[in-house]
């Protein structure tokens, strides 16, 4: 790192972005008015002390490297360029000059330092950078281009104070790093909630037309005058936009989890065998070459959410037929265990491996090479056995899965009968 003088400007050299002449240089050009700022300043100072006296010369280096990011048709302005980083460097400062323990700088260092319930300057940076279409690259970038114009800038200072040189340097480098992942991290809270609410939309909007295009498949469907053709051709279509649904249905729930509503479930007298014995026979519909079979050892009438079980037994019965071996029949059993229900559903085929069983519920995790390999409409977004476990657990049960190459796959569910109150706090 140095300085240059470029066509008239002083231009300060950060490794390893380049700029014209230089190979492996990152430009941050500052006016030459720039030296006179050094003037009338104490001659002994710490590296707080000189970040608030000559912060100007240091946003100026900020101003002239942000101004190199600007997104595309877009003109920024001065103001906007130099967003919050003055405050940024006065909560720098700030951190700087406070006293610190060994204690309290490991916990900074791990993110558990204290919090104050107010946004941070760089909090906000961040934000407003990515409403003004900076990447999270861009953001970060920025950051390096800060510590590198302080650091070079006292570094060059002939009068700094040298038995604190070194503390100073650490602190500020610590205080750089803290402010870098607060802006990290409240730029992807706030990308990932923007995506959260735009997938809520798109389901929620896509319900109209898929549920107007079911309605014309049932019409067709049971039409008399229209021959077998027609009627097979319907039955597609049929078949088609259920799978649709129940991919928007898991997609809308899995939005509802990601914004912090949860999947609300309303408990009712209710009988889950019937329930069953309906998803079975639509499964079948759906999947006529595969063979399913349900073994009830007796009725079960309990206080569910029947719709929410309906998507469970679904998303785990067309899990089994998914992943099972051809030709090989998916077996649903459902049996009373004191006060609650137990239901298991069995597939034979490849078995899950023993270390993707402890995260196969994640929804970002496709967990055997059949679903790696899935093509095509049949598949799907992987949010099923997600959006069941979260039903499961809403309703006070719980749902595991066991899988050898010996005994097959089954995923075994346990709810409690009686209304189910959870424990707040």
């Amino acid at each position: 790192m140095g300085w240059t003088h470029h066509g008239g400007r002083l231009i300060l050299l950060v490794p390893p972005y380049s700029c014209p002449g230089s190979a492996s240089a990152m430009c941050l050009p500052v006016p030459s008015a720039t030296a006179s700022r050094f003037s009338g300043a104490p001659n002994i100072m710490r590296l707080a002390q000189f970040i608030l006296i000559h912060r100007e010369a240091i946003l100026e280096a900020w101003d002239s490297f942000a101004g190199t990011f600007q997104p595309e048709a877009r003109v920024m302005g001065a103001r906007e360029l130099r967003d919050h980083a003055e405050q940024m460097l006065i909560e720098i400062a700030a951190d700087i000059s406070t006293p610190q323990s060994v204690q309290q700088g490991v916990d900074k260092s791990r993110g558990e330092g204290p919090k104050t319930g107010v946004d941070t300057a760089s909090e906000t940076h961040a934000g407003t950078r990515l409403r003004s279409g900076f990447s999270i690259d861009q953001l970060v970038a920025e950051y390096r281009a800060l510590r590198a114009s302080v650091l070079l800038l006292w570094s060059e200072w002939p009068d700094r104070d040298a038995e604190s040189r070194e503390q100073d340097t650490l602190r500020f480098n610590e205080a750089i790093d803290k402010g870098l992942a607060e802006s990290v991290s409240r730029y992807s809270q706030t990308v990932s909630e923007s995506q959260d609410v735009f997938l809520g939309v798109l389901g929620h909007d896509l319900r109209t037309p898929l549920g107007a295009i079911l309605l014309s498949a049932e019409f067709f469907l049971y039409a008399d005058e229209l021959d077998s053709r027609y009627t097979k051709v319907a039955a597609g279509i049929y078949t088609s936009v259920r799978r649709a649904e129940k991919i928007v249905e898991n997609l809308l729930d899995f939005a509802r989890t990601r914004i912090g509503s949860g999947i609300p479930v309303d408990r009712v007298e209710a009988d889950l065998t019937m329930m069953c014995e309906n998803v079975v026979q639509e499964v079948r519909l759906l999947h006529p070459d595969c063979t399913v079979v349900f073994q009830p050892e007796e009725r079960i009438v309990g206080k569910f959410d029947i719709s929410r079980m309906g998507q469970v037994f679904s998303n785990l019965i067309e899990n089994a037929t998914k992943h099972g071996s051809p030709g090989s029949p998916v077996t649903v059993s459902q049996q009373l265990d004191g006060d609650h229900a137990v239901f298991a559903v069995h597939n034979d085929g490849e078995p899950i491996a023993a270390e993707d069983t402890l995260r196969i519920f994640n929804p970002m995790t496709r967990h055997s090479q059949f679903a790696l390999g899935e093509r095509g409409p049949s598949a799907g977004l992987g949010l099923g056995l997600f959006i069941a476990q979260e039903i499961v657990t809403a309703h006070g049960g719980t749902i595991k899965v066991a899988s050898s190459a010996a005994s097959g796959t089954t995923f075994r569910v346990r709810l409690p009968l009686c209304s189910y109150e959870p424990v707040v706090g």
